[in-house]
């Protein structure tokens, strides 16, 4: 395990800014474990380090980002902002869908090359699969990557049951897009373009989707725009020509939840898993789960077993994440 003095250390660089001191400790902690025979955690270390170091080297400007405009007047109750810290080595994803979407942060950082060539970026994403599996994460990650603010939509106050209103709120949000460059995040976006026809069906919910189908159609800012759904087959098949292209989550394979559980259970000798065991009780878990599970162990690691993490701690924890989804 790393050091007190090293994690001090750690945070104090983070809290700089300086990140070649953080990566310069990490490799450090990297170098112990591997002379205490820890050469998963070492190589886990090593690779993250790597590629964070290459990744900074091919994004000079990152660290400059896009002024952060904050949401005033009436938008300030449609939209909440943020610059994530988050990176796409963060997401833990299947290696087709994690090639996607490094084009999609490729096209951006070199649009100007497109823009040459009369080409331009792809804007406009949806992103399908249960909740948990990566997707606000996913958009996050990408703002974080451009340097560029993170607007996430509030539904509960773009959608009211007042005739029109709905659409005027929406249009304000889209000309925000013209104004301030940023990923604007759409969460759980059937709410809004929920499948014509349906049961129940009401004249405001056709109004509202045809609004956000024109909006789509005619937006041409150099904002991203990122539409998420867990519920895919509820949306109107008409959503899907205005997105640029669509992405689809899916619970973790067993090699993506032992990366899942080794990236949050760094500071703990993963080596010494029973992970034929661990694979079993993390079935049917998503990332979110495993995340979760693998703070709880952490927790019940420090707090009641001197530091120490093993088999039986972590699979109590992922049955007990478990037992809340068929409570």
């Amino acid at each position: 395990m790393a050091s007190a003095q090293q994690l001090i250390q750690m945070i104090r660089s983070h809290a700089a800014g300086d990140d070649d001191r953080f990566l310069s400790i990490a490799e450090e902690i990297a170098e112990d474990a591997a002379k205490a025979g820890r050469g998963r955690m070492a190589a886990d270390l090593s690779a993250i380090v790597n590629h964070l170091r290459s990744a900074k080297q091919t994004s000079p400007d990152r660290n400059k980002p896009v002024p952060l405009v904050a949401p005033r007047g009436e938008l300030a109750s449609l939209m909440r902002a943020a610059y994530p810290e988050r990176r796409l080595s963060d997401l833990v994803v299947g290696e087709n869908l994690d090639q996607r979407l490094r084009r999609v942060v490729r096209e951006h950082r070199e649009r100007e090359k497109l823009e040459q060539r009369g080409l331009a970026p792809r804007r406009k994403f949806l992103f399908s699969g249960p909740p948990g599996t990566g997707k606000s994460l996913t958009a996050a990650a990408i703002a974080g990557e451009l340097g560029l603010p993170l607007f996430t939509i509030k539904l509960d106050g773009v959608i009211t049951k007042y005739m029109g209103e709905t659409a005027a709120k929406l249009r304000l949000v889209f000309d925000s897009m013209q104004k301030a460059r940023g990923v604007y995040f759409f969460d759980e976006v059937d709410a809004l373009a929920t499948r014509r026809g349906r049961e129940h069906d009401i004249g405001e919910a056709r109004r509202m989707l045809t609004s956000l189908l024109m909006l789509l159609e005619d937006d041409d800012s150099s904002s991203i725009i990122v539409a998420a759904t867990n519920h895919r087959m509820l949306l109107d098949p008409a959503i899907f020509r205005r997105f640029h292209g669509v992405f689809s989550y899916a619970l973790p394979s067993p090699e993506e939840a032992r990366r899942v559980l080794r990236n949050h259970l760094l500071l703990f000798d993963s080596e010494s898993f029973d992970w034929s065991v661990l694979d079993e009780a993390a079935r049917n878990l998503s990332h979110a789960d495993l995340t979760a599970a693998a703070d709880d162990a952490a927790r019940d690691a420090v707090l009641d077993h001197d530091g120490r993490m093993d088999t039986k701690l972590l699979v109590y924890a992922l049955k007990e994440r478990l037992a809340q989804h068929r409570d």
